[in-house]
């Protein structure tokens, strides 16, 4: 896992100051756009391989 830090480019452009959530859900949600992002790269270079000969 990640460290937040890390994720803060993805915070940013989630967080909002007129959500009712806290800063952990926003934590907790760029984890999942982080993982979902390199499992589509992951994906990716599946495919790839698969439509080589």
């Amino acid at each position: 896992m990640r460290p937040k830090s890390e994720l803060q480019d993805i915070i940013d452009q989630i967080a909002s100051s007129d959500s009712p959530v806290g800063m952990d859900a926003v934590y907790v949600h760029a984890l999942i756009l982080d993982k979902l992002e390199t499992i589509e790269k992951r994906l990716e270079a599946l495919e790839g391989m698969a439509k080589k000969p």
